[in-house]
């Protein structure tokens, strides 16, 4: 438990930077719960005393006083009155400091998410990096919105009552007491063995995000294949399992406050009859036995509260865990610049002895090669074999674990990442586009791009006839999948935004393998085009359409096993011939 107090400790201590920043408002409202609680501990003593009073003049006969009725009456109309005003005030001060400080971590987990490297990507669902980003924080915001005050606010409610009733009576104030150690003895019983189910429900609901993006993305693939059936399974299995979590966590934490309630009912009997036998003595006013009582429900209730806030409590601390698990994650490093003017960039690059692997097995093996400024290379192999890995290196999605990869002469490591990345134009088989014009898509390769400019890199990649023939040209907006135009389009697009950048270095990852023959030939041409005079590497399936290429690698397994043009290659007859034969015999 120590263990858990001391997690918890460092979790909450994690939050306070996020909250300083409105610490004015945060704790004017904690001082308004505070004069809240004053004014719920002395309302049941005036209304006490406007019992006795009431009991004493009934008790002798006489009329009953109602001047001194109606001036407790007052007062205790101005304590509920201040009761409420502070109540609000409290509520509008806590949700405008605590909404800001949650405005503030999205914005921090949502940098942090942009600087996390390539492979916190690979090894994370994205549905998980999201539910964190979403559900994680809104349930932080709901257990603070919800349960601070009210922790707060327990604990001096049920301080003063403790106070108020030691002032009527020591030995029933005795007997009270003894209703909180049950009570936290019950609670921390109970949270011990609830908290690891509030935490597997956490996960469980980020493996379910994770899996509903992954089905819905891929729906068409699962249709495609009548997985229907298995995709269901999978979800009911994955959804069972949250099911299980959830129903522990949530059964266990709720059982706290019937119980709870049990130890207080009998409590509530045994201050009955020594209130009854001390007020037929005469030791304490009838008035103070009925403000007794009122005092053990002001004791009850926030404990009861709090019981039953355990849950949300416990969930708050599992997704605060979960929050500041991205936040600690290692970034990529920041080095400092030896390249200062990309603009000087000619495009010479260089793989000196370069070695990788993602985990302990080498992927890469000595691999080394030097291209010439505008130079195209094709990079050819079989599945696995590190052709994508390559171009991951070479952007620095990841360090080589030896060697090095230098442009120009200068090691890449020893280049901002963002001044890197500057010098690179790609294009990937998978498009990305976003819901939005057609022109802001293209115009995202320079955000600084004039119109003409736009028109221009659509044009040099086959697409301008395209967009005129659309009713509002270049102002057709794409939906949010960018499904309402063919594969084939959404990557001539995707081109004439990598053309906009006017890129020294171009990437062309099988940018060519979702078009048909028609536009493959446009895309070729495009191509053609804005290689031009750049230092380009191709990554393609279709040989064919990398004939023209000035270097051809051919990997396999991590090596180089073979390079030189495409006749130089196939007058060899080695592997780079029986990968062209072969596609040439599946062809026909």
């Amino acid at each position: 438990m120590n263990k858990k107090w001391k997690a918890w400790k460092q979790t909450a201590a994690s939050l306070v930077p996020f909250i300083a920043p409105y610490k004015g408002s945060f704790f004017t409202a904690l001082l308004m719960v505070a004069l809240t609680n004053f004014c719920l501990a002395f309302s049941p003593q005036i209304e006490g005393m406007i019992t006795t009073q009431l009991a004493n003049d009934v008790m002798a006969h006489t009329a009953v006083d109602l001047q001194a009725v109606l001036r407790f009456m007052v007062i205790l109309l101005g304590i509920y009155l201040t009761k409420t005003i502070s109540q609000v005030v409290c509520i509008f001060l806590l949700t405008n400091s605590i909404q800001n400080a949650m405005h503030d971590l999205r914005n921090t987990l949502q940098n942090k998410i942009r600087r996390l490297p390539v492979r916190y990507f690979d090894t994370n669902q994205f549905g998980d990096v999201l539910s964190r980003l979403t559900n994680d924080i809104d349930t932080i915001s709901n257990a603070l919105q919800q349960t601070l005050t009210q922790v707060l606010s327990g604990v001096l409610s049920v301080s003063l009552a403790l106070v108020m009733m030691m002032r009527i009576n020591v030995m029933m104030a005795f007997v009270a007491v003894m209703i909180i150690p049950l009570m936290l003895l019950i609670t921390r019983f109970i949270v011990k063995r609830s908290q690891k189910r509030f935490s597997a429900q956490q996960k469980a609901l980020g493996k379910l995000n994770g899996t509903i993006t992954e089905m819905y993305t891929g729906f068409n693939e699962i249709l495609l294949y009548n997985k229907q059936e298995a995709s269901i399974q999978q979800f009911r299995k994955i959804n069972e399992e949250l099911c299980g979590n959830a129903f522990l966590a949530q059964f266990m934490s709720s059982i706290i406050s019937p119980i709870v309630s049990l130890v207080t009912y009998l409590t509530l009997g045994t201050i009955a009859v020594m209130g009854t036998m001390f007020a037929i003595q005469g030791i304490i006013q009838v008035g103070e036995l009925q403000a007794f009582v009122r005092y053990i429900w002001q004791v009850n209730d926030p404990l009861s509260r709090i019981s039953n806030l355990s849950a949300q409590i416990q969930s708050a601390f599992a997704a605060m865990g979960r929050v500041f698990e991205v936040l600690n994650e290692e970034e990529e490093i920041k080095e400092s610049s030896r390249v200062t003017d990309t603009s000087a960039i000619r495009g010479s690059v260089t793989f000196d002895h370069v070695n990788f692997g993602y985990h302990e097995e080498t992927i890469i093996h000595d691999f080394s090669v030097h291209v010439k400024p505008g130079q195209m290379v094709a990079i050819v192999g079989p599945t696995g074999a590190g052709k994508t890995t390559l171009i991951n290196l070479l952007m620095r999605f990841y360090d080589v674990k030896s060697g090095c990869i230098a442009i120009d002469g200068v090691d890449i490591r020893d280049m901002k990442r963002d001044d890197l990345r500057s010098i690179f134009g790609m294009v990937l088989q998978d498009t990305w586009l976003f819901s939005g014009t057609i022109y802001d898509n293209i115009r995202y390769g320079r955000l600084d791009a004039r119109k003409d400019e736009v028109i221009e890199a659509a044009k040099q990649a086959n697409v301008h006839h395209f967009i005129r023939t659309l009713p509002d040209g270049y102002n057709s907006m794409l939906n949010e999948e960018a499904n309402n135009i063919s594969q084939g389009e959404k990557q001539l697009l995707t081109i004439a935004r990598a053309m906009l950048k006017d890129p020294r270095i171009l990437i062309l990852d099988e940018a060519t393998s979702s078009v048909d023959t028609r536009l493959e030939k446009m895309l070729q041409d495009a191509m053609h085009t804005v290689m031009q005079g750049r230092t380009s590497f191709v990554i393609a399936h279709r040989l064919s359409t990398i004939r023209s290429a000035d270097l051809i690698l051919v990997i396999r397994d991590g090596n180089i096993v073979e390079q030189g043009t495409h006749e130089e290659l196939m007058k060899k007859k080695g592997f780079y011939e029986q990968l062209y034969q072969a596609q040439f015999a599946d062809m026909h």
